[in-house]
């Protein structure tokens, strides 16, 4: 059977899925829930400096649904802890002492101050608490105020900072970045060189989530006013695999362990993640749409697709797509796919024809003898994978690619004319030399 047992940035824990610091660990009581339900650490929710922080009393969260009301994206205005920190820290240091074997990391936040880091670090160790992970990433409100994505955004604070808790913490830091940059390698560069044992990403994304068409106001909006806020779940988790696997294939942060979030869903959503570098993944969205017991079919999920693939570790798993991603004008512009509809799966509903016909290649019939009926037409498939996406059928439509010699319809020459032809081909990234470009 495939060892779930993780271990992130010297962590241990008895599987690779932790709860996310949000409103799901803001406290003793759900965090316990959490880890009775099986989940190998949590987060805890953003500490801070008291006074403590005043959060909204209305709406906090937005979401955009499918017209089968099923989510999409979801949005929250929701600022860090509201309750004391002496009490934060007091339930902390009970759960860690009642679930020893689970990961229990401490996300914080206090202003760009090294007594308020070197402060709050002090009473975080004393709880008994496995790591810390920085909050360089909340968007809203404490960006306002000069923390959160205000650090996140500036790689010369990122590095001051986590060098400051590097000195005044013998626990692992965690960085956690936030995807509202233009390069997230440059940031993640910035905790390495200060010092951090690990980075987690991605954090929300600047969003607002539409507006009410009676009152012509922002929603969600709280006594006539919004914010812009946090947005995250499932459309999320394509940007946050980008970001990921730019530091793990960056030479300056290949070894920094990374935990990856966003739109981790089904055991699915978390093999991409680890396929891509990362170690382990945290899970808030989906927790608080579908409970903490999802947890099983995750843990299920992926026991079970390590053991088909005779995959022996979550470990080595890790990093197993990364040779696969390369840059545009390094793909093989020899290869040649083509639709194929499976005729006994087709149920005639003509999306594919309609997507291709008006915005492709005009490559889908829509008769035969007079009948209705789809099939492509080779000689104008290019292969894009529109009618892929758009068929509600799984498996109905598929890319079949060419063999090397076999002719191409469309342009009458054979598709990807030999292997020999690309291994001297001037955009093989095998052909260029350490350092050399196109």
């Amino acid at each position: 059977m495939a060892l779930l047992a993780s271990s992130f940035a010297g962590i241990k824990s008895p599987n690779p899925f932790w709860l996310a610091s949000a409103p799901p660990t803001d406290k003793a009581y759900n965090v316990a829930r959490a880890l009775e339900a099986g989940w190998g650490g949590v987060v805890w929710k953003t500490l801070g400096e008291d006074p403590a922080i005043v959060n909204v009393n209305g709406p906090r969260y937005g979401a955009l649904l499918s017209p089968d009301r099923r989510l999409i994206g979801f949005n929250n205005i929701e600022l860090i802890t509201d309750r004391a920190l002496e009490v934060n820290l007091a339930e902390i240091r009970t759960v860690k002492r009642d679930w020893p074997e689970r990961a229990l990391v401490v996300s914080l936040m206090v202003p760009y101050s090294e007594a308020s880091w070197r402060d709050i670090l002090h009473k975080v160790e004393d709880t008994g608490a496995d790591g810390v992970e920085l909050n360089f990433g909340c968007p809203h409100g404490m960006n306002e105020r000069g923390m959160g994505a205000a650090v996140g955004q500036v790689p010369e604070y990122i590095e001051t900072i986590t060098a400051w808790c590097k000195h005044h913490s013998r626990l692992p830091v965690i960085v956690k970045l936030t995807p509202n940059v233009t390069d997230i390698r440059y940031p993640a560069r910035a905790a390495r060189r200060g010092g951090a044992d690990a980075v987690s990403l991605i954090n929300t994304i600047n969003s607002i989530m539409g507006v009410d068409p009676e009152t012509l106001t922002m929603t969600p909006a709280v006594d006539g006013h919004g914010s812009h806020g946090g947005y995250c779940g499932p459309a999320v988790k394509p940007i946050a695999l980008n970001m990921v696997a730019a530091i793990a294939g960056d030479p300056d942060t290949v070894d920094l362990p990374i935990s990856g979030i966003g739109g981790i869903t089904t055991w699915r959503d978390a093999l991409d993640y680890i396929a891509l570098g990362c170690a382990n993944v945290q899970v808030c969205t989906a927790a608080m749409v579908y409970g903490f017991k999802i947890v099983a079919d995750l843990v299920d999920g992926l026991s079970n697709y390590l053991d088909s693939k005779g995959i022996a570790s979550v470990a080595e798993l890790r990093g197993r797509a990364l040779p696969s991603i390369t840059q545009w004008q390094f793909l093989n512009l020899n290869a040649v796919s083509k639709a194929v509809i499976d005729q006994d799966l087709c149920i005639g509903c003509g999306r594919c024809h309609i997507a291709c016909e008006d915005t492709a290649h005009q490559a889908i019939t829509a008769l035969r003898d007079g009948v209705r009926h789809f099939e492509v037409k080779e000689e104008e498939c290019v292969g894009c994978n529109l009618c892929v996406a758009v068929c509600p059928v799984p498996s109905c439509i598929s890319l079949r690619t060419l063999v090397p010699g076999e002719l191409d319809r469309r342009t009458g020459l054979p598709a990807a004319a030999a292997a020999a032809d690309w291994t001297t081909h001037p955009n093989n990234p095998q052909r260029l030399g350490a350092g050399e470009s196109q």
